[in-house]
């Protein structure tokens, strides 16, 4: 009777699943808990870094194990399975996000005025967050090639009904906003609002500028948002400024189709 030699268990199989496993419930965890805000973004953000680590470690356990199982015909394929299929789809947030940082500049205050640039309430910023200062010409220069969307919207209505339509569009978005909202006065012909919104996937915290400014028999709305935390926004404060100008084309139409109509 023949005898075969007992087949080895691939220890660094095991290793990925647990790290992997480890990597994903931590990612998870930290996430909601940023979400509902018992965590610090600082404190997010270092452990967005740590989960990194570990799921490549996942990936590095999981490829010891495939050399193991190619060369000694070793046990333990379908946990180095798990732990890579974990590792990547933990990493693959990382990947959209090292695209995004190598197709848009390094920007992280985005205006639609460069001249004059909405005025943003700093006082909720702290130690650690970044500095607001007056954009260089290069970064003016970059934000003017590569976001020329990024412009003030000019509306045919009175200053009242486009304050009006800006509070409902945030109200819409849930921004939070800093400070008391300006109400309509007689004889008013600017007004900014403050906010806080946040990035869609891992909310991020950027402070938003929203200024209305009568110019003549229009209406002139310029944005502004600026993010509280790393060099590069990964586009998405021009994303927010074009998103929120856009729904506020279609409430200004809205607004202007039913006074028509009455």
């Amino acid at each position: 009777m023949t005898a075969y030699p007992e087949r080895q268990v691939a220890k660094a199989a095991g290793w990925s699943r647990r790290t992997g496993a480890f990597s994903a419930v931590l990612l998870l965890t930290a996430w909601v808990g940023h979400h509902y805000g018992l965590v610090e973004t600082g404190g997010f953000l270092w452990v967005l870094a740590l989960v990194a680590l570990l799921a490549l470690l996942a990936l590095l356990f999981a490829g010891f194990a495939l050399a193991r199982l190619w060369s000694h015909g070793a046990i333990g394929g379908r946990d180095l399975s798990v732990g890579a299929l974990l590792a990547v789809l933990v990493l693959a947030p990382y990947g959209v996000a090292g695209y995004r940082i190598a197709s848009y500049p390094t920007l992280r205050d985005i205006s639609t005025d460069l001249d004059n640039p909405p005025r943003l309430d700093i006082s909720s910023r702290t130690v650690g967050m970044n500095v607001l200062a007056p954009l260089t010409p290069g970064e003016e220069r970059l934000q003017a090639e590569i976001y020329p969307s990024v412009t003030g919207h000019r509306y045919d209505l009175p200053f009242d009904e486009t304050l009006a339509a800006v509070q409902t569009v945030l109200d819409r978005r849930g921004w939070a906003v800093v400070g008391e909202m300006p109400g309509p006065q007689e004889g008013q012909t600017e007004a900014t609002i403050t906010a806080l919104a946040t990035s869609f996937v891992l909310d991020l915290p950027a402070d938003v500028a929203i200024r209305i400014t009568t110019d003549g028999e229009t209406t002139l709305v310029d944005m502004r948002s600026a993010s509280r935390y790393g060099r590069h926004d990964l586009g998405d404060n021009a994303e927010r400024i074009v998103a929120f100008l856009a729904e506020l084309d279609q409430e200004v139409s809205a607004q202007i189709g039913t006074t028509a109509a009455q």
